[in-house]
């Protein structure tokens, strides 16, 4: 690195070793790899709506931007462009992809030109169960790329975020366990809509599925198969493990849980590598895909929100910001472990991305029923067998919005005054869980991944029903409130809050009535 007074932090990128990995020598200098640049926003007529903005347009009077629009109005700049080119030209770096919509730059080279190119030293750390290639400190560029590079993803590879489903260790014989269809009939989805029209997006990390399964799966349910593609970003693909106890689990419940509520919606699996550049190019590549034209986004994967750096957050919600724009509605799991979110410091924690603002945050409950209506709806918290809670709490990092302001949001464990989490809840306890076939076996899970997919499909049917997307519609979601178009849970805790009447931190506004719920946003 030359002229020491000529580079500059990028914010935000400081990293940490990850907690109870240890070094254990240096990276090969000559191997190959690649890292993500995101560039600022180009604003040609200033920057596009904020968030607050969105919150107060009435649903029927939007009108968003084409992805076309988008590029044009808001993607990266050609002069940015430039100063990369001749940045990756000075470093010996190639550069492989530029996509103006997402504002990503991606470079490839070896492992020491780009160290070097970055200002970092890169080691091999070794923790229980698996390794990365990882960096402390900051990434520095040139002040030529100051305030033009927003971040710099890739360099380090560690596995940034963890699968969101659960199985029950010892199921009993008197546990229940519900297709997806049942448990749509119980929350009251809207009739009259398949999604048809609509494209519903999975974020995957790994893993993948296997058509025969899905052939199957639909056929014994009785509907027609939806159109499922598989596009890759990062390198990955549609990978099953050939284990029903891994990733495919992840994946495959999520297509089945979405499919068959919304089986005339089409649906894209994003699939990505498990890093920070992975998951955020997959985010990315999924609200700018101008081919399939996602109208929902939905995320089963995260971690706690203080194994994420800054720069990766921000990342995230300036591509949720541009999905309000578009007219996405992107959805998050809460988490699976409670309300420390299985973290790696002792204490209270949310799992991102369900703590930005800008996603409807899906937590769980346990759902018991009666000649398909809801006999009992508490919290879910299986904690004490060992088989997971609904994550929920209070952000530490994104400031309470607008939307919550009029909600009993008690301060963050620091005293932050934080954003909720989460914002709505769904069947979630794989003790009443739901009946999938993962890699030819059928199989029960439950979690928060089912939750963010069956929300994604009532979501889908509703923008059919609207004739429009909803888009960003966490404000209309509280201002119809915790009454008709929600089933309030009020009792259980997730092992650091309680439920109660209105929004809590355990299950959020509550599950949905779904034809409520439409009838109330068709006239927000």
């Amino acid at each position: 690195m030359r002229g020491e007074e000529a580079w500059v932090e990028v914010p935000g990128s400081q990293r940490q070793i990850l907690r109870g990995a240890r070094q254990t020598g240096p990276t090969n200098p000559g191997a190959s790899s690649e890292v993500t640049l995101l560039l600022r926003r180009g604003a040609r007529h200033g920057a596009p709506p904020s968030l607050e903005d969105w919150g107060h347009r009435p649903l029927r009077s939007r009108t968003y931007l084409t992805r076309q629009e988008f590029v044009a109005e808001y993607g990266a700049r050609e002069e940015d462009f430039i100063a990369v080119r001749s940045f990756a030209t000075t470093h010996g770096l190639r550069v492989v992809e530029e996509n103006p919509a997402g504002r990503r730059v991606r470079l490839a080279g070896t492992i020491g030109d780009l160290a070097a190119a970055f200002g970092v030293e890169l080691h091999r750390y070794e923790f229980p169960g698996g390794g990365y290639r990882g960096r402390t400190g900051a990434v520095r560029v040139p002040v030529a790329l100051s305030g033009r590079v927003v971040g710099v993803f890739g360099l380090d590879d560690r596995p940034q975020a963890k699968t969101h489903f659960r199985r029950a260790k010892a199921r009993s014989t008197s546990d229940p366990s519900y297709t997806p269809l049942q448990v749509a009939n119980a929350y009251e989805y809207p009739s009259g809509a398949d999604g048809t029209g609509q494209c519903i997006g999975l974020v995957e990390l790994g893993g993948g599925f296997q058509p025969t399964d899905l052939s199957q799966y639909f056929q014994e349910l009785g509907i027609p198969a939806p159109t499922v593609t598989a596009v890759s970003v990062d390198g990955a693909g549609n990978s099953p493990t050939g284990s029903p106890d891994g990733p495919d689990a992840e994946v495959e419940l999520d297509i089945e849980v979405a499919g068959s509520l919304a089986p005339g919606a089409r649906v894209v699996v994003y699939f990505a590598p498990n890093t920070d550049q992975g998951f955020l190019d997959a985010v990315s590549t999924a609200v700018h895909d101008a081919t399939n034209r996602p109208t929902v986004v939905s995320v089963s994967w995260g971690g706690p929100e203080g194994t994420w750096t800054a720069q990766a957050r921000a990342a995230f919600e300036s591509v949720f910001v541009d999905a309000a724009a578009l007219g996405v509605t992107v959805l998050a799991a809460a988490g699976d472990n409670g309300a420390d979110d299985g973290g790696p410091a002792a204490g209270l924690s949310v799992d991102f991305p369900a703590s930005s603002p800008a996603v409807i945050a899906c937590g769980g409950t346990r759902l018991l029923l009666s000649g398909g209506a809801i006999s009992q709806e508490t919290v879910w918290n299986e904690l004490a067998s060992g088989e997971g809670a609904t994550g929920g709490g209070v952000s530490e990092e994104f400031a309470l919005p607008t939307f919550q302001a009029g909600e009993k949001v008690p301060n963050a464990p620091n005293g932050f005054v934080g954003r909720g989490v989460p914002d709505v809840a769904g069947d979630a306890d794989p003790t009443t869980g739901y009946q999938v076939l993962v890699d030819g076996s059928s199989s029960v899970i439950g979690g928060t991944s089912a939750v963010a997919p069956l929300w994604a499909a009532l979501i889908a049917r509703i923008n059919q029903l609207l004739g429009k997307p909803v888009g960003f519609v966490n404000p209309q979601l509280y201002a119809v409130g915790a009454g008709a178009s929600f089933h309030e849970v009020v009792s259980g805790g997730n092992g650091g809050y309680n439920a109660g009447p209105g929004w809590n931190p355990c299950t959020g506004l509550g599950t949905p009535n779904g034809t409520a719920l439409s009838t109330a946003l068709g006239g927000a």
